[in-house]
């Protein structure tokens, strides 16, 4: 039997018509091992996708065959050819290796159909691939099929290939840790690579004005600072990372030092205290240094003051970036307000823990039907943008030692975060898309 011309694929469209007797659709007129009708719809003549890519893929003078492992309404035989009517299911004959050779011809012809074997090496399967799951009503598939590629290409080998080398670094001590504690390869090679998910598939975020950070030199990023808990700085200094190259080292407040734990951590990915000294040590430097200067004020905010900042203390940063006439980079984060959203704070529970708030959010609703997963951060959708610098080079290391000129100047940069904010509120399309 000659091989016949390529199935047609319909869309689901198409086959809600073919449901309804439009077009001129009929039903398939092969039948299945049982003898009953097809219940799809014919796509290539009288046959419908399945029975005509069977045809097609018999081979030459072969004799009609029964797939002896089908049972459902979709599992079909070959068909001997458009005119025949129901086939008798005939005695079975010969031994396992017979029985075996037409589901071997089914999953060869599958694979040529298809091109499993080469899809993710070979661009034009690929793109059949694509095609097919457009054609039958599945265009989000492709995008998913597009991230498995390219994450069986590279991603993989490469992850593999890093970790030994990181391993192999750690064993022979092959690494340094600067005089703040930052590890840069455990950093660079293990945390970040952690948080990339998070990044780019559940918070997917966006960014843009990266221009406006220094490639080289020292400067001082500020942003707003949201969610119960510190998410967005870990996922600021990793956008940072990606877009730039750089490392955004952290200005965290003394409790997340005293913290067991999360204090050696912390000082391992490059955060240090927001000190004075510290920070102009870092800056002197050319070290890219980010502050969130609502403290635990902003992260602790209740839900109806969500993206209204708080004070931004007494302006200890840009004094700071004054001693080190380095920019200040103002950066707003839109998305982080959302993934905790804070309901009550239990002040007294609070201080009887010594910290500064004890949040109740709204995913405790939900602890009695979901149990621990209702804990889990809201996959809000984030921007981040990176506003123009405000230089202070020009105005003088002299001015940090005036407080009314250093409380101008952190409500300028407050300001200027807070438009931000509005702006990027005003073109958001919704909380999660």
């Amino acid at each position: 039997m000659s091989a016949g011309p390529q199935a047609e694929i319909i869309s689901i469209e198409d086959a809600r018509d073919a449901r309804a007797g439009a077009a001129g659709r009929t039903r398939c007129a092969a039948t299945t091992t049982s003898g009953a009708s097809c219940r799809n719809y014919a796509v290539d003549g009288p046959h419908c996708r399945i029975h005509a890519a069977r045809r097609g893929d018999a081979e030459p003078d072969a004799p009609a065959t029964t797939d002896s492992a089908s049972g459902g309404a979709d599992a079909a035989a070959a068909d001997p050819g458009p005119d025949a009517g129901p086939t008798p299911r005939g005695p079975r004959s010969g031994g396992a290796g017979e029985r075996s050779r037409p589901h071997e011809r089914d999953r060869a012809g599958a694979d040529r159909r298809t091109g499993r074997a080469s899809l993710f090496s070979d661009p034009s399967a690929f793109e059949d691939a694509a095609r097919e799951l457009r054609g039958r009503g599945y265009p989000g598939a492709v995008d998913g099929l597009a991230v498995l590629r390219e994450r069986a290409e590279d991603a993989w080998p490469d992850a593999v290939r890093g970790l030994v080398a990181f391993l192999r670094r750690r064993l022979t001590g092959d690494y340094e840790i600067d005089a703040f504690g930052f590890d840069e390869d455990l950093t660079t090679n293990v945390l970040m690579p952690l948080l990339r998910p998070l990044h780019q598939h559940y918070w997917r975020v966006s960014s843009h004005g990266v221009e406006h950070i220094p490639t080289d030199d020292g400067a001082l990023l500020v942003a707003n600072h949201a969610g119960t808990l510190p998410a967005d700085a870990l996922i600021t200094r990793l956008d940072v990372f990606d877009r730039t190259g750089r490392h955004a080292r952290e200005l965290g407040a003394d409790l997340v030092f005293r913290t067991p734990f999360v204090g050696e951590l912390a000082r391992k990915t490059g955060a240090t205290l927001a000190s004075g000294d510290d920070a102009d040590r870092l800056l002197a430097s050319g070290e890219l240094v980010a502050v969130w200067p609502e403290g635990y004020k902003g992260l602790g905010k209740h839900w109806r003051d969500r993206y209204k900042l708080q004070r931004f203390g007494r302006g200890g940063f840009v004094a700071t970036a004054l001693r080190a006439e380095v920019p200040i980079v103002p950066t707003a984060i839109v998305g982080s307000e959302e993934i905790y959203p804070l309901l009550f704070d239990l002040r007294i529970v609070a201080r009887v823990l010594g910290v500064p708030y004890f949040p109740v959010v709204a995913q405790m609703l939900a602890l009695p039907v979901l149990g621990p997963f209702a804990l889990l951060p809201l996959p809000s959708k984030w921007l981040i943008e990176y506003g123009e610098p405000i230089e202070t080079a020009s105005l003088g290391p002299g001015l940090a030692d005036d407080p009314m000129a250093l409380f101008d100047l952190t409500d300028q940069v407050r300001d200027r975060i807070q438009g931000m904010l509005h702006r990027n509120l005003m073109g958001r399309r919704s909380v999660f898309l």
